[in-house]
């Protein structure tokens, strides 16, 4: 299929269906289309804007048969609850945050490497290489950074692969030093780009897919208020 973003034909294609890496028993596939151009910024905005999310140079969206248990989810920064997560903001008021361009480090790859190995032995990227990590962050046609955050000595803790809308920050992927865990540092990192977006005058920050029943994505409603995209729109979510 295709259709036509500021008079620029985007082709549209399925993937085959596979597992559920969410529901157990369930199936998925995905409709995705490829960025690139001048325009593509743009396009993946205005696609993020309807569920889309991106993986390098791909725009991509759930689409399982008999299954709608995926829906897209932002944090809305104004009236973002922080004293919510006073407890975990506190733990971790020693780090800082540094914004990085979309480049790859050594260090970077370290933590990232102990994280799978910790977190998500025998997964989907368990096998991870360096270069693989390179391609996830730095084959992208839009404006992505790295955001580190570094203990007071200097050693980097945690990182997380975000992208800049129009309207928001877009978080594509976080990881973090597997001996910090008592940190709760993925609550934070998402409670920290609630931030650096207000610091921006940014409106949004986008989570991927909220999956209600999936240990893996519920998570995502205690960050309130928070949209989920329905088809009356954006609207709050009611978990």
């Amino acid at each position: 299929m295709n259709n036509f973003f500021l008079g620029q034909r985007s082709e549209f294609y399925v993937t085959a269906e596979t597992p559920c890496p969410y529901l157990e028993g369930k199936r998925e596939k995905k409709i995705f289309t490829f960025l690139g151009g001048d325009q593509a910024p743009i396009i993946n905005a205005t696609l993020s804007k309807r569920g889309f999310r991106r993986s390098q140079n791909i725009a991509y969206l759930p689409a399982c048969d008999g299954c709608s248990a995926c829906r897209a989810v932002r944090v809305v920064a104004d009236g973002f609850g922080e004293d919510r997560f006073k407890r975990t903001i506190r733990r971790n008021r020693d780090l800082k945050r540094v914004m990085r361009p979309a480049k790859v480090t050594t260090e970077q790859f370290s933590v990232l490497r102990g994280y799978l190995d910790h977190r998500h032995e025998g997964g989907g990227m368990a096998e991870m290489t360096v270069l693989d990590y390179q391609q996830m962050v730095e084959q992208t046609p839009v404006d992505t950074f790295i955001l580190e955050y570094r203990d007071e000595g200097g050693r980097l803790i945690a990182c997380a692969l975000s992208d800049r809308l129009e309207d928001g920050l877009s978080m594509v992927y976080s990881f973090f030093e597997p001996e910090e865990e008592k940190r709760s540092l993925g609550t934070f990192m998402i409670a920290d780009h609630v931030r650096f977006a207000r610091e921006l005058g940014l409106p949004y920050v986008y989570l991927g897919y909220w999956v209600k029943g999936s240990p893996k994505m519920d998570y995502k409603a205690k960050f309130q208020p928070l949209e989920v995209l329905s088809r009356e729109g954006w609207v709050p979510l009611q978990a």
